[in-house]
């Protein structure tokens, strides 16, 4: 019998099943929307400065950015390169996600124009439908709503966005996890980029609920430049 083979099996079913049980307490720790004010930042500035920590000063200076308010998301930088920049809240994630209504997450995101133009308006239209009081079903409803009657777009060629910040805090289990770049295109297999492969630098996620496919290219370099731990999960 080949030992090796059975103490990795037996690693990896140890690993699995601790994450199923954080998983699980995320869920019972956040089973639905926690005052709004948890999600809030009260310091705008601050939530300028975090928004811009998500790209390189070279394209983060001149990007438009957004911050949310009490009743959704707004402009209060214009921007010059047609980038968006925005701290993206817990509800943006799966429904099946245990850290759906986390308040301690934030997300700072800057999309290049593309993105800005066909994926940000699904954070905007979520975040609208969460502070009018949808539940999380009532939502995704909505979204498939907006997406059958062609409200909302498909992603846009060349759809991308940068998420290089160490400021953030994307959930309870990965913390601010690796710099890294992001492409959305219209749902696709995993194989068309050859991604999820052994050595391939390139991660797959299926958004069925958004009707997208989201490739992720970790990264080894913070926006400021610093080196990225690369024993990070």
């Amino acid at each position: 019998m080949n030992w090796q083979i059975v103490k990795t099996a037996a690693l990896v079913v140890v690993l699995s099943a601790a994450y199923q049980a954080t998983a699980a307490d995320a869920k019972k720790r956040y089973p639905s929307m926690a005052p709004l004010d948890q999600y809030l930042i009260a310091d705008r500035s601050a939530e300028i400065a975090l928004a811009r920590s998500a790209a390189p000063e070279s394209i983060s200076k001149d990007a438009e950015v957004m911050v949310l308010g009490r009743h959704g998301y707004e402009t209060v930088v214009k921007g010059k390169n047609g980038f968006v920049c925005l701290v993206e809240r817990s509800w943006t994630a799966g429904s099946d996600d245990p850290d759906f209504w986390n308040p301690k997450l934030r997300g700072p995101i800057c999309f290049n124009p593309a993105a800005a133009r066909s994926y940000v308006p699904f954070t905007i239209k979520k975040t609208e439908l969460v502070l009018a009081g949808q539940s999380k079903a009532q939502m995704f409803e909505g979204i498939k709503a907006g997406l059958d009657k062609k409200e909302l777009p498909t992603p846009e060629p060349g759809a991308m966005c940068y998420m290089l910040s160490k400021q953030g805090y994307l959930n309870d289990q990965a913390g601010h996890w690796h710099p890294h770049l992001m492409f959305f295109v219209p749902r696709t297999e995993a194989a068309t980029w050859g991604a999820n492969l052994p050595g391939s630098p390139i991660l797959f996620t299926d958004d069925p609920e958004d009707r997208m496919t989201v490739f992720l290219i970790p990264l080894a370099k913070w926006s400021d430049g610093t080196d990225a731990p690369m024993d990070m999960h």
